[in-house]
């Protein structure tokens, strides 16, 4: 399994492969970068399987379904305030490529994102903070001195 960062900005874009079976998923594919994506690809001998896009931005998705194989699917999760551009429809039927999008889940959905992960022994890197320390947490959101997502210690709440 490889996974890795690909760009170190303000967003984040995650490369997921099986090297094996030379497949892969890319989540959150920045525009400025697509062409970095197909070198990464093609050093690894990937062939791209799924985008899995959550900007929540309108966007040009015609460079992102390019970068998918045949039968390769582009997921939006999520939707921006104004429509994206329609893509080239010859570049979905010539491809057999997929556009398909999915609302971000409601309770019971992301109860069982989190229990599979559990499972699975997924896990991500968080700071924890009580409440009280919620204003220097912004500030430092601001600064960009963030390395993890903050979660809130409900407990803190009592204090």
């Amino acid at each position: 399994m490889l996974f890795r960062e690909l760009n170190n900005a303000k967003c984040k874009t995650y490369l997921l492969a099986s090297e094996g079976m030379e497949r892969a998923v890319i989540i959150d594919p920045v525009k400025d970068r697509v062409e970095r994506y197909l070198g990464v690809l093609a050093y690894h001998r990937l062939k791209l399987d799924l985008i899995i896009d959550t900007l929540a931005v309108s966007h040009d998705l015609e460079q992102y379904l390019d970068l998918l194989k045949r039968d390769g699917a582009l997921v939006l999760v999520g939707a921006p305030p104004t429509p994206h551009p329609s893509p080239n429809v010859f570049s979905l039927l010539f491809r057999r490529r997929s556009l398909a999008g999915s609302g971000i889940g409601g309770i019971p959905e992301t109860q069982e994102m989190l229990d599979f992960c559990a499972a699975q022994g997924i896990v991500c890197d968080v700071e924890v903070i009580g409440i009280q320390q919620i204003n220097v947490a912004y500030e430092r959101m601001l600064k960009s001195d963030v390395k993890y997502r903050f979660v809130i210690d409900m407990a803190s709440l009592k204090a």
